[in-house]
C-alpha cells in the first residue's frame, strides 16, 4: 500500500494555477431537504469532471509538473491500478502527449480496456490477477525508464486533487463541513491540505470492509478536525439511488459513500452548517441501480446499516 502525503496549501495553489483551463471547474448545486436535517448541504458534482472522476486533477498536475521540471521520460508512463486512476493518467498523458502504457489483467472489462485504448493508451493484458499484471509493469519499466504514474509522486497527484475543495470555497461561501469518501488517488490528503488553516472540518466515508490508513494518518496530521465513519453497502446503495430518484444523478457505488454518511445518520450536521459533500465519481453502469430497487422506501436505512464513528480527531 502507498503510504500517501499530504501536500502543503501551497502545493495545492501551485496545483490550481498549472490545471487552471485543462480540467473542468466543479458543478455546485444546492441539495433538497431530504439530506439536511436542517443544514444547508449542498453537492460537489465533481463526476462530471473529464474522465468522471477527480483522478484528472492529479493526473494533470503531475504530468504538467514534471514536464516543466523536465523529468518526463521519452518512454513515458505506466498505470497500472485497474480503477479510475488508469483512466485520469490515459487521459491526462494523451492532453500532453505522453507515451501511456496501461497493464491489465485478463480479469479486466473489455469495456474498461475500450475505454482506456481510445484515450489513446497502449493497453497490455496478461495475468490471472492484477498483481500479476503490476508484476508485468514492473519488468517494462525497469527495461523501458518508463516510470509509474500512480507511485511516482503522489504529493502532487494528491495536491491536484486538494483544487477541487479550492473551487468548492468559491461556490460555497462560508463552508463549514466538506464531506467525501475515503480511498486512493489522493482526494482525502489534497482536500485537507486545504482544509487546514480554514476551519473546515473533513467528514471522511469508508465502505465497510475498506481502509485507508494511509490517507487517514496523513490528515491526522495535517487537519485540526477530521471525523470518520464506515458504512455498510446497502445504506450506500440507497444512497446511491436517491440521488438518480430525487436528481436523476448517476455515481459510481464508493462516490455514493460519502451522501450515505448523511442518509444514515452516521454524521449529523447541526442546524444552519453549511456542509459540501463531494460526489467524486461515475465511471460506472448505470443498469446496476436496478439492484436497489425493491420493498424498502428510499431513505429507509437497513438494520446494521450504520458503523460507528471509527475515528474522531480533534485538536
Amino acid at each position: 500500500m502507498i503510504d500517501i502525503r499530504t501536500p502543503s496549501p501551497l502545493d495545492v495553489e501551485a496545483a490550481a494555477e498549472r490545471i487552471a483551463g485543462l480540467v473542468r471547474p466543479v458543478t455546485v448545486m444546492a441539495a433538497g431537504p431530504e439530506y439536511g436535517l436542517g443544514a444547508e448541504i449542498f453537492l460537489a458534482l465533481e463526476f462530471m469532471q473529464h474522465t468522471g472522476s477527480f483522478q484528472a486533477r492529479g493526473a494533470a498536475n503531475l504530468f504538467a509538473a514534471m514536464l516543466a521540471a523536465g523529468t518526463m521520460p521519452d518512454a513515458g508512463i505506466v498505470s497500472t491500478t485497474d480503477h479510475n486512476a488508469d483512466i485520469g493518467f490515459a487521459w491526462a498523458a494523451r492532453l500532453f502527449g505522453i507515451p501511456t502504457t496501461v497493464f491489465l489483467a485478463e480479469s479486466a472489462t473489455p469495456a474498461r480496456a475500450d475505454r482506456l485504448r481510445g484515450l489513446g493508451a497502449r493497453v497490455r493484458i496478461g495475468g490471472w490477477t492484477q498483481d500479476q499484471a503490476n508484476d508485468n509493469a514492473s519488468r517494462f519499466t525497469a527495461r523501458t525508464g518508463a516510470i509509474d504514474a500512480h507511485t511516482f509522486d503522489d504529493n502532487l497527484t494528491s495536491a491536484g486533487a486538494g483544487t477541487l475543495l479550492l473551487e468548492c470555497l468559491t461556490a460555497i461561501p462560508k463552508l463549514d463541513t466538506i464531506v467525501l469518501a475515503v480511498g486512493a488517488g489522493g482526494l482525502f490528503p489534497g482536500v485537507t491540505a486545504v482544509a487546514a488553516g480554514r476551519g473546515i472540518r473533513v467528514v471522511g466515508a469508508e465502505p465497510d470492509g475498506s481502509r485507508a490508513p494511509h490517507a487517514l494518518s496523513s490528515a491526522r496530521a495535517r487537519a485540526a478536525d477530521v471525523r470518520t465513519f464506515v458504512v455498510e453497502d446497502d445504506a450506500i446503495g440507497l444512497a446511491r439511488r436517491s440521488l438518480w430518484e430525487g436528481y436523476r444523478m448517476v455515481v459510481e457505488h464508493d462516490a455514493a459513500t460519502a451522501l450515505a454518511v448523511l442518509t444514515t445518520g452516521a454524521y449529523r450536521p447541526s442546524k444552519g452548517e453549511r456542509v459540501g459533500v463531494i460526489l467524486c465519481g461515475a465511471n460506472t453502469d448505470p443498469a446496476d441501480l436496478g439492484a436497489w430497487i425493491d420493498t424498502r422506501a428510499i431513505g429507509d436505512v437497513p438494520d446494521g446499516a450504520v458503523a460507528q464513528s471509527q475515528t474522531d480527531w480533534v485538536a
